[in-house]
């Protein structure tokens, strides 16, 4: 069976430095406080997402090609065990009060009291949890390697602004799969490329980009029927 290879380092496009493209279109930025960690977005050039993510301290910057991504998509996390117990406990605590109250002698020398400081204690750190869990996530993906991207989690509501710059990114990807090569196998050695730069860029680690690279490898045998091979 022939083996057909192909070298990442050529036909490669030229990508904008970050902060340094040529045309800026949209962007967006926001921080959540409570995990410390930012989130900047930028689409360059029309068919590039420039990105900023991490703690202020320790930020990552890179770029992706917006031909090799999927439309981004953000998930909701809502923690209904956890909010269902901190009712529970508010009830609780609700009745241990009202039978203190309802109990004659001095409230504050009962032994009731010590338990509905425990349950009000129970109470407020399952709260606590129930808000620290709930969550939103934006995640990119590229289209078949399948790798992550990009993954930024804050709390709930703080990605609502980032509604608008989503449509316009998503609205940046179909002009950018308009620009794909006409072959589906010459995209493929195209995304093949994009996952190995990213992995020389640190974005993706060895083991995400292997994985990436044999997601696509089984497409391109479903697409051309014979194996391929790859030199970096």
């Amino acid at each position: 069976m022939p083996t057909e290879h192909i070298l990442l380092e050529s036909d490669v496009r030229e990508l904008p430095e970050p902060g340094r493209g040529r045309k800026l279109h949209a962007a967006f930025q926001c921080a959540s406080r409570l995990r410390r960690r930012r989130l900047a977005l930028v689409i360059v050039d029309y068919y590039y997402l420039g990105v900023r993510s991490g703690r202020a301290s320790r930020a990552r910057d890179y770029v992706l090609d917006l031909r090799f991504i999927e439309p981004p998509l953000i998930r909701r996390h809502v923690p209904w065990r956890w909010i269902a117990g901190s009712a529970g406990l508010a009830v609780l605590t609700a009745l241990c009060a009202w039978h203190i109250a309802q109990s004659a002698g001095h409230w504050w020398r009962q032994g009731w009291l010590l338990v509905c400081a425990a349950l009000f204690a129970a109470t407020v750190c399952a709260c606590l949890v129930s808000v620290w869990r709930t969550t939103e996530t934006l995640t990119l993906e590229s289209v078949h390697g399948r790798a992550t991207l990009l993954e930024y989690t804050a709390g709930l509501g703080t990605l609502r602004a980032a509604r608008q710059f989503m449509r316009k990114l998503a609205a940046h990807i179909q002009l950018a799969i308009a620009a794909r090569r006409a072959s589906k196998v010459e995209h493929l050695r195209d995304e093949m490329r994009e996952h190995f730069r990213l992995k020389e860029a640190g974005v993706l680690s060895p083991q995400q980009y292997e994985a990436a690279k044999a997601r696509i490898l089984a497409q391109h045998g479903a697409s051309a029927g014979d194996g391929w091979g790859v030199s970096e």
